[in-house]
């Protein structure tokens, strides 16, 4: 039996990692090509807000009442610039979907009138006076849930997410989400988040299925026309329900603004594992297919070919390769790194290769289906033990395997590693006694 996952085995790497020599042991990828061993390195916790009374620091983790009374000059130049733009260049480490929601709430003005319009164009010599408002109160309760820590420090926690956890509240997930175990584990402020920002789809998630847990008392009249806004404490990505792996979150508007900027901007790096039924063909490659909601299946996305605009579709792009061939053809081991990140986009993709993930009902890789390939490939006697393993199946056997970004108040780059859970752990190892050819870098393409 190959090496169980414990939260030893998520490592941390920075800038400046070195490896630590340990004894041998066995490893979930020890014999695979690519080198996935455990490996060490240092990350030292950041400090608060050197010289800030608890005032100034509550100030900068909240910007609630935070006032802005400034005349536009002229460094803006001639072409158009937004208000929404040009408050939040005004105002150091604050998100603009925060700003917008000031702005809606009409708590800003300029040249003495309200605007209430985010895309307003401003011009040299407009008074512009804003107040920043009040977060919507989150509408969860802390639980007392344990997490698996990978990292943390003032400003960022890293979680290896166990599979079946819901990331945070929703109509129909009330309780026993991350949020609410985050919750318990330490205060954090709330991140508003606009409409287009909070279905951004930044990370492979269900979550914009079943909506969002922000809801507006009837005496929060302030509010009352931010019913579109989505809040989330921390959470700057998310994951499937159905996946297990690494999520980092933010314990600060500054590190929820400069993480939210790195995703957006694509120098995040994350890097998945799955088992596939099947083998893509060729092993490695890159798939550049838009992902939008199917027509047909309300809980389903789709890659769709053709226009990005076409059914709404988005651009994907996901980079893969086979790591290992399982069971005589029947399954693979395949390593996805996200170029972008839409909902579902790694399934949506694998599907769209033929190649859909062990365990995805939703998307083809249904228990049935998965049979149908492994009891050709072998003998009769496995077969009840293959029905076993395969009933075992209950969900998506995928994996966020590594994550890197840039500390957002230390700039150092950081990296953190975990293996996958036992139960996908379980399931390879069974793959792998019906049958493993590795792949050789030789054999792989366009990587």
């Amino acid at each position: 039996m190959l090496s169980l996952h414990s939260c030893g085995c998520c490592r941390v790497l920075t800038s400046i990692a070195f490896r630590l020599q340990t004894s041998p042991s066995p490893s979930l990828f020890l014999s695979a090509p690519t080198n996935y061993k455990s490996r060490f390195g240092t990350a030292n916790a950041c400090s608060g807000f050197a010289g800030d009374s608890d005032s100034d620091e509550e100030q900068k983790l909240n910007f609630s009442g935070v006032r802005l009374e400034e005349t536009v000059d002229s460094r803006i130049g001639s072409g158009k610039v937004r208000l929404d733009n040009w408050i939040s260049s005004r105002i150091n480490g604050i998100s603009r979907a925060r700003v917008q929601s000031s702005i809606k709430a009409g708590l800003v003005h300029v040249n003495g009138r309200v605007v209430d319009k985010v895309s307003f164009n401003v011009k040299v010599g407009d008074e512009i006076k804003c107040t920043i408002a009040e977060l919507q109160k989150l509408r969860a309760v802390p639980e007392n849930i344990p997490l698996d820590i990978v990292y943390e420090d003032d400003h960022v926690l890293v979680i290896n997410k166990p599979a079946h956890m819901v990331v945070h509240p929703a109509p129909g997930n009330t309780s026993g989400t991350l949020v609410n175990g985050i919750l318990h584990h330490c205060n954090l402020p709330n991140f508003e988040l606009s409409k287009e920002e909070a279905l951004s789809d930044r990370e492979d998630s269900d979550d914009d299925f079943v909506g969002h847990c922000s809801e507006a008392s009837s005496s929060e009249q302030l509010h009352s026309r931010l019913s579109v806004a989505s809040v989330r404490p921390g959470i700057v990505h998310r994951l499937d329900k159905g996946t297990s792996g690494l999520l980092v979150v933010a314990k600060d508007e500054h590190s929820h603004m400069k993480l939210s900027e790195q995703f957006k901007q694509r120098t995040i790096k994350r890097v998945y594992v799955s088992l596939t039924a099947g083998v893509p063909t060729p092993v490695a490659g890159r798939v550049e297919v838009p992902v939008g909601r199917d027509l047909n299946n309300r809980i389903r996305m789709t890659a769709v070919a053709g226009p990005v605009n076409s059914r709404k579709a988005r651009h994907a792009a996901s980079r893969y390769k086979v790591i290992e061939i399982l069971a005589g053809g029947s399954c693979s081991l395949v390593e996805w790194k996200l170029e972008t990140g839409r909902t579902h986009q790694i399934r949506a993709h694998a599907r769209y290769l033929g190649v859909p993930l062990l365990g995805d009902e939703v998307y083809g890789g249904t228990k049935s289906m998965v049979l149908s390939l492994l009891r050709p490939r072998t003998t009769l006697s496995s077969h009840s033990k293959i029905v076993k393993m395969i009933s075992r199946l209950d969900r998506p056997c995928l994996h966020a395997l590594t994550l890197g970004f840039q500390h957002p108040h230390t700039g150092e780059q950081v990296h953190f590693s975990c293996e996958p859970p036992a139960d996908f752990d379980e399931i390879l190892s069974q793959l792998r006694e019906i049958g493993s050819e590795k792949v050789s870098f030789s054999n792989r393409s366009n990587l």
